[in-house]
C-alpha cells in the first residue's frame, strides 16, 4: 500500500478500532486459478497475538476455501469512512485556484497465514461472538439461541472457520492532513453539508474528533 508518512496510521489500537467499526473485510488470496477476493465479516482478537488475530467463517461451498487451505499468506482489506472532497470547499480556491479534487479515506490492510478450522465448538463460539458484536445495543438483540438448535447445527455444517494471525498490519488515514487549517475547516463544513453518514464520519476525522 502506498503510505506517504503524513497519512500513515501505525497505532495498533486505532487499526483494530477500524476493523471493529467496519468488520466486513475483503479477503484476497492467490491460488491455482489466480487472484480471488470475497467479502466476509471478521472479528479481531487483540490479545491472541502481537498484532491481533482475525476470526471469521465462510461457506464450505466457497471456492476460495481451497486457496485458503494451501495459502502461505492472505490479505484482508478493511475500508473505513470515505468520501469525495471537492476543491470548492477550500478557501484556497478563492485565493489561488491552485486546487484539485481528491478522496479522503481510512483503510486497514492485514496480512497473515490463514488457518481453516473445522472444529464445531470453535465455530459456535465465533458465530456467537460475531452475532453479539453486531446485535449489542439493539432494543431486542437477536441471539443464536433464538433459532432452533437443530437448525443452527444444520447451518454450521455448511460453514468452516477461518483464523489469521496478523503478521503485518498497515493503516492509511487520508484526511486532508496536507491542507492548511483553513482548508481543513472548509472540508469539515463541506462534508457536514452532504447527506451521507460516511461524509459525516469523515468530517469527524478531519476535524480531529
Amino acid at each position: 500500500m502506498y503510505e506517504p508518512p503524513l497519512f500513515r496510521q501505525s497505532d495498533l489500537a486505532e487499526l483494530h478500532g477500524l476493523i471493529r467499526a467496519y468488520p466486513l473485510g475483503l479477503i484476497v488470496t492467490h491460488g491455482a486459478g489466480g487472484l480471488t477476493a470475497n467479502a466476509i465479516p471478521f472479528l479481531v482478537d487483540a490479545s491472541a497475538s502481537p498484532n491481533g488475530t482475525l476470526l471469521a467463517h465462510l461457506a464450505r461451498a466457497n471456492a476460495q476455501l481451497a486457496d485458503l487451505r494451501e495459502a502461505s499468506e492472505a490479505l484482508v482489506v478493511f475500508q473505513g469512512a470515505q468520501h469525495y472532497v471537492s476543491p470548492a470547499w477550500y478557501p484556497t480556491k478563492g485565493e489561488t485556484h491552485k486546487v484539485v479534487p481528491t478522496w479522503n479515506y481510512l483503510i486497514v490492510q492485514a496480512r497473515g497465514k490463514p488457518r481453516v478450522i473445522e472444529d464445531a465448538p470453535w465455530l459456535r463460539a465465533q458465530i456467537r461472538a460475531l452475532t453479539a458484536s453486531r446485535e449489542a445495543g439493539r432494543e431486542a438483540p437477536w441471539s443464536v439461541d433464538d433459532a432452533p438448535a437443530d437448525f443452527i447445527e444444520q447451518q454450521m455444517r455448511a460453514i468452516v472457520g477461518l483464523e489469521i494471525e496478523i503478521a503485518d498490519i498497515r493503516g492509511k488515514w487520508k484526511a486532508s492532513q496536507n491542507r492548511t487549517e483553513a482548508d481543513r475547516a472548509g472540508v469539515v463544513i463541506g462534508l457536514l453539508g452532504e447527506d451521507s453518514e460516511d461524509a459525516h464520519d469523515m468530517a469527524k476525522v478531519v476535524g480531529g474528533e
